[in-house]
């Protein structure tokens, strides 16, 4: 029990660690790129004297490894820093382009979890039949498919060919809930991939705990059918399934960049793409932070849910 306890606190260490290596990476890469931010100030003719005194108002004149050192002493008081283009909080921008990003989030994971599980289930009950083949079809084919390509062709014909839903969120400002139209094809988009994995993991999980010997002897108990399946054989199948849904998450935040660049939905993604254009290396930072933190939190979610459903598979220490 002492073990159990201490174990979340090591992994939240070593998540730290972790992720304050994502930021340093990220800052090296940002710091190698060429250009910075004062040049994208300058504009598209801009005139040496004009970057030079830029470079020093945004004090981008000072070593690499001192403008780090006061954007990580800056932690420490929860200061994320000023974004260099705009002179705006980070913290702020990042709430702006919050609500967007955690609304397809929620979504894609309100419907990614009923519908894999749906489907996971009913092609283990269906094993080898019509059902189970047309939906490993299905899932195998969809998986394959890129998430820009598939949402390309997802506009080509539900907005363009049939006009049944808008193309991008272009008009509908931050509230997309008062617009869901706007939200139907970023989220089938966003689900397409994770359902497709998951199904077919659980789908593998359902079935070999059918044919389990446990199972085996609760039908010759006279056991419903239906209780061995959600109460016995689910359970074991969802344990490998949280730490895929996990992976999905942190999926989500590399494909919610694309879905939202995709669709033009102001999201953390477009946060991000524009703070690259820009060199913004403040609000970089403070992305990399978050994802990296959103990250470690939700594996050490999936292992605790782990640990619930199947205490063996667990971290032993």
């Amino acid at each position: 029990m002492t073990a159990l306890r201490s174990w979340p606190a090591r992994r939240l260490l070593l998540g730290a660690g972790q992720t304050a290596a994502v930021v340093l990476l990220v800052f090296a890469l940002t710091e190698a790129l060429p250009g910075d931010a004062a040049v994208a100030l300058a504009g598209d003719q801009p005139d040496p004297g004009r970057i030079a005194a830029l470079r020093e108002a945004l004090h981008l004149d000072r070593p690499a490894h001192e403008r780090l050192a006061a954007w990580a002493a800056g932690l420490l008081h929860g200061d994320l820093g000023r974004s260099l283009t705009s002179g705006r909080p980070v913290s702020s921008l990042l709430a702006d382009g919050f609500a967007p990003t955690l609304l397809l989030a929620a979504l894609t994971l309100a419907l990614l979890i009923p519908a894999a599980v749906g489907l996971g289930v009913l092609a283990a009950r269906h094993e080898g039949r019509l059902a189970d083949r047309v939906i490993s079809a299905l899932t195998l084919g969809v998986y394959a498919v890129p998430e820009f390509a598939l949402g390309v062709l997802l506009v080509a014909l539900f907005a363009l060919r049939l006009g049944w839903l808008p193309p991008t969120a272009v008009g509908y400002g931050d509230d997309l809930l008062a617009h869901p139209a706007a939200l139907v094809l970023p989220v089938l988009v966003l689900l397409s991939r994770p359902v497709c994995s998951l199904a077919r993991l659980i789908r593998a999980g359902m079935t070999d705990a059918l044919a389990s010997p446990y199972v085996a002897h609760a039908r010759r108990c006279t056991i419903p059918g239906s209780r061995i399946r959600y109460a016995h054989a689910l359970p074991n199948a969802l344990a490998p399934a949280a730490q895929q849904l996990a992976r999905t998450v942190d999926w989500l935040l590399c494909g919610v960049i694309v879905v939202e660049a995709l669709f033009v939905i102001p999201g953390l993604g477009t946060v991000l793409m524009n703070a690259v254009a820009e060199r913004d290396v403040p609000v970089i930072q403070g992305l990399a932070l978050v994802f990296g933190l959103t990250a470690v939190l939700l594996n050490l979610g999936a292992d605790l849910v782990t640990y619930r459903f199947a205490p063996r598979t667990a971290v032993a220490a």
